[in-house]
């Protein structure tokens, strides 16, 4: 009896095996097919994280043009079939051309009437059926492949039909028994257009038009709404955000419809790919270096960057990046106004980005004004990007609202202090610094004013400038922070197995 005893606690304590759970991810963007913003970086960073959390991943996408060659001539044939679509029955050819890497399976739904334009996103007349046919052909190809996944993992309103079409008109099929989460990357772009055209383009049946699901006004459609109250799940990327969408001022019309289903919404922030951003590896850097030498070596990244960009080089200037789409959202209006009072002899100003002409030329004049203090690249380009965090002290992001944000995760990964407004995956990630206990990674400010933006550039100055061994301290800090993406991976994990137990 004793022995059985023993025997049963040896078995207990054998830990058991983790569950494994497949899951496909479906967007319309991934690193290095095709990349417009931070989507493109989650769809590519996301998955091979959670493949080492024990988990298969499939990656759907469209297959455009505009994808290089060198990805195109390694795709593999996988099958073709034809589907309907619109209303009135058209059909449309579906081809799978399949691409492994890295572990991740990722498969391109071919159909050159749709997507042979030059960029992933065009117009709405255009991009509206374009992402109703990839949505459904989606679905299809996973029941014409046979890889039925326990979680479909959607990203934005591009795939935002996945839902819909899921418990509609693919109930019966083998894929009907998935889960579906629907991750909100930015909500200000929803896919809203005139409901019957909406109605032809689908080819949903009229009780998905409601105003509970897709109906958004007397007139229009909205996708991403429809998709919202049909997934089992919605996400999106950061904690702070998801509370702010509920709200009118960053809502963007859908605050009360995502109350209604806050029930099952949550914020998980991103991640940044820690190979693809490794200062100690990065061949884009004039100087490599870790926490143990970034003081000095930042120093050197610092005089490359001025002398190549036409700076004054002097080591002990304080630096100020800013990597950005040149847009109000980013808060740039805020920006514009502050930067003759940055400009003290002392600092200087790096701009890299494109976006409204507005900016353009308002930042053209200031690099023009204060020739040797303020240079701005009206361009982006990935090799300057990596010298402006390497190089840099600080990096500015003042967005008006961000629902992640990944460059200041890359700048406390670089050793350069963000500051930042707080909101969104901004309040998340950066804590303010307290000069009294001397702990926090960043300078933050709240209000959305430019006199609070400037005393929060002010404030790092003044202790880069009198208590440089503090800011020191502060910069190691940030190279010792886990950006990765391995603590948000194990939540999207555990969301899973929430959904599948």
């Amino acid at each position: 009896m004793a022995e059985k005893i023993v025997a049963e606690q040896k078995t207990q304590d054998i830990p058991m095996p983790e569950p494994r759970r497949s899951v496909a991810f479906i967007g319309s963007e991934c690193y290095p097919f095709v990349k417009t913003g931070g989507l493109g970086d989650v769809m590519y960073a996301l998955p091979k994280a959670l493949i080492a959390q024990n988990c298969d991943v499939k990656v759907i996408l469209p297959r455009y043009r505009c994808i290089p060659q060198k990805f195109q001539d390694k795709m593999i044939y996988r099958g073709e079939f034809w589907m309907d679509l619109f209303a009135d029955g058209r059909r449309f050819y579906v081809g799978i051309m399949e691409y492994v890497w890295d572990g991740v399976v990722y498969d391109f739904i071919d159909n050159e009437e749709f997507f042979s334009s030059g960029n992933p996103y065009t117009n709405l007349v255009d991009d509206m059926p374009k992402y109703s046919f990839f949505s459904k052909a989606a679905l299809a190809a996973l029941n014409y492949m046979n890889w039925i996944p326990d979680i479909i993992h959607c990203h934005d309103w591009q795939a935002a039909l996945v839902p819909i079409y899921l418990r509609t008109q693919f109930a019966g099929t083998p894929i009907a028994g998935a889960k579906t989460i629907l991750t909100i990357h930015n909500l200000r772009f929803q896919g809203i257009y005139w409901l019957p055209t909406v109605q032809y383009w689908t080819g949903l049946p009229g009780e998905v038009f409601t105003i509970d699901v897709m109906k958004q006004s007397y007139a229009d459609a909205n996708m991403l709404k429809g998709g919202l109250a049909y997934a089992d799940m919605i996400t999106t990327v950061s904690e702070t955000y998801a509370g702010e969408i509920q709200t009118p001022f960053y809502g963007d019309g859908l605050d009360s419809h995502l109350r209604h289903h806050a029930w099952k919404l949550r914020g998980i922030v991103n991640g940044i790919d820690c190979r693809q951003w490794d200062s100690s590896s990065d061949e884009k850097l004039p100087a490599v270096y870790d926490c143990s030498n970034v003081i000095e070596k930042k120093k050197e990244n610092k005089l490359a960057l001025q002398r190549a960009l036409g700076l004054r080089e002097d080591e002990n200037l304080f630096v100020i990046g800013l990597i950005s789409r040149l847009t109000d959202q980013k808060g740039l209006d805020l920006v514009n106004s502050i930067l003759p009072a940055v400009i003290d002899g002392n600092t200087q100003v790096v701009v890299l980005g494109t976006g409204d002409v507005q900016y353009e030329n308002a930042f053209r004049y200031y690099e023009d004004a204060y020739r040797g203090s303020v240079c701005s690249c009206i361009m982006y380009d990935e090799a300057r990007a990596h010298m402006i965090y390497g190089g840099s002290d600080a990096l500015l992001v003042p967005s008006l609202f961000e629902p992640c944000g990944l460059t200041q995760l890359i700048a406390m990964h670089y050793g350069t202090v963000p500051v930042v407004r707080e909101t969104g995956g901004l309040k998340d990630t950066v804590q303010p610094y307290n000069q009294f206990t001397n702990e926090g990674n960043g300078f933050t400010f709240d209000r959305y004013e430019a006199g609070l933006l400037l005393d929060a550039i002010n404030r790092a100055k003044t202790l880069y400038f009198t208590e440089r061994g503090r800011w020191d301290e502060m910069v190691r800090r940030d190279m010792e922070k886990d950006v990765s993406w391995d603590q948000s991976a194990e939540r999207y994990r555990q969301l899973y197995l929430e959904l599948k137990p």
